[in-house]
């Protein structure tokens, strides 16, 4: 039941980032009209999408003291989803025709995101609201039985500070601390290993032996690119499709998983084949890591999974105050920020009503319970995308796929807050993109149909709310 409009409230609201999911969780903040602060580390927007040549001193990411490098992007990166159905619903990520620096592919690459989000931080004013090199170094409750939040942090130039804000908002996204693969023998193998956070161009791998564990979208993409230097590249998977070879790299194959390696530089997988190889690449994605959180403990991560948190947004103890934007994977990312970000903000407002505190425990309870009955792993518990099309959860039932079905999750979302959910063509667009595991699929397509359904939407948009760049 919507409030009465005198019972509408403005916040003082921190953001924690500036890249896809903070732009877009700030703008949606002050629509509603709260007062919004965004704290973002580096000199500009764009979080993940700001590409870094350089990369961590320690190439696993194991020695908590390094230097951090907050990027994980490579030189090469393209999307894996077309430019339609990628962008926020009324800011469509769109061709620059006029402009000649601009990538007018489909699946453009990482520049091409960045400027988008530049130009969306641009139309919406965001820049000013976020304070740029400022690093976040701890938010807590401001004191017992508060509701109110201390952030404190620090800036480029050293000096320190702290504010108190009436909530957080924790938009600082999850590719950058990596998970590795367990690897039997790995203590004695002498060869070098890094993780696929601090890939960017193939050249360190020229004429090398070179194993990349993993075969999704960023094992896929760095394997085919080191494989235009490398003398072999050999991916290690979690798949059927094994000792296949490359129709356009005659040097690149797949195996099963790794059994386990020796003092000799050899790597034995499943199948008993063996290699002698001169790299290991863990392209074996990311930890969730909240360093600068303190709870007392009633936030935690375990196996990748955040919790308790209803509908991977709120904990329910510390709700509304404290939220979260972005945790699931693999769901159509930019538009669940947004959606995520307009129940979050009309609900610190008082438009929209949380359930009481033991509701919300009990949907999370019933959900975990679903979830281990289903055999699902504790760390796919934020996995959430449409199930018929993805292998690894085909066989789920109707019923059961409702579970992780990001279709189901944007609706239910969209109910609470009164906007409008995931357009069809938006939905098959990903349906379609996240089936393809050919080379040539950012270049080959046949849905004309839903392109022309994705610009005929875009008309719609008033002129000043389509992607442009001066």
């Amino acid at each position: 039941m919507t409030p009465p409009p005198n019972s509408i409230s403005s916040r003082n609201v921190a953001v924690i980032g500036a890249g896809a999911a903070g732009l877009v969780a700030a703008r949606e903040l002050r629509r509603e009209g709260h007062t919004v602060t965004a704290f973002e580390r580096q000199k500009q927007v764009g979080g993940l999408w700001v590409y870094t040549p350089n990369v961590e001193p320690d190439s696993l990411n194991i020695d908590p003291d390094r230097t951090i490098v907050h990027s994980s992007i490579y030189q090469s990166l393209r999307t894996n989803l077309p430019r339609e159905c990628m962008g926020y619903s009324d800011f469509p990520f769109v061709t620059q025709p006029d402009d000649e620096t601009r990538d007018p592919r489909r699946y453009p690459d990482q520049r091409e995101v960045m400027r988008y989000l530049q130009d969306f931080a641009k139309e919406f004013d965001i820049n000013e609201m976020i304070r740029f090199e400022t690093e976040v170094l701890r938010v807590e409750p401001a004191a017992e039985n508060s509701r109110e939040w201390r952030v404190q942090f620090r800036s480029s130039n050293g000096v320190s500070g702290e504010d108190i804000f009436d909530a957080v908002v924790v938009c600082n996204g999850h590719f950058t601390e990596p998970r590795l693969a367990h690897i039997p023998g790995i203590l004695s193998w002498p060869g070098k290993q890094i993780h696929s956070h601090n890939y960017r161009v193939p050249d360190p791998f020229k004429d090398q032996v070179v194993i990349v564990i993993g075969n999704q979208s960023s094992g896929s993409d760095i394997s085919r690119d080191i494989a235009t230097l490398a003398k072999e590249v050999h991916i290690a998977a979690k798949s059927d499709a094994y000792e296949k070879e490359s129709s356009i790299y005659s040097n690149l194959h797949i195996h099963p998983t790794i059994d386990r390696v020796y003092a000799d530089g050899s790597v034995v997988f499943q199948d008993g084949k063996v290699v002698f190889a001169d790299a290991i690449v863990h392209c074996t994605g990311y930890k969730y890591c909240f360093p600068f959180l303190e709870t007392n403990g009633y936030v935690t991560v375990e196996d990748n999974r955040v919790g308790p948190l209803y509908k991977h947004v709120f904990p329910p103890a510390l709700a509304p105050g404290l939220s979260f934007i972005g945790l699931p994977s693999m769901a159509l990312q930019f538009f669940m920020f947004e959606i995520q970000s307009k129940w979050v903000a009309s609900v610190l407002s008082g438009r929209v009503k949380l359930p009481s505190e033991d509701k919300m425990m009990e949907d999370i309870i019933a959900f975990y319970a679903k979830l281990k009955s289903l055999g699902i792993p504790k760390r796919f518990t934020h996995f959430l995308t449409n199930p018929q099309w993805t292998p690894m959860f085909e066989k789920l039932k109707p019923h059961e796929a409702v579970l992780i079905s990001q279709t189901e999750y944007f609706n239910w979302i969209a109910e609470q807050c009164g906007s409008p959910s995931i357009e069809r063509w938006r939905e098959e667009q990903y349906n379609i993109a996240i089936k393809k595991d050919d080379e040539t699929f950012r270049d080959e397509w046949d849905d004309d149909d839903l392109i022309e359904e994705a610009y005929r939407d875009f008309a719609k948009i008033k002129p000043t709310k389509v992607c442009c760049s001066t």
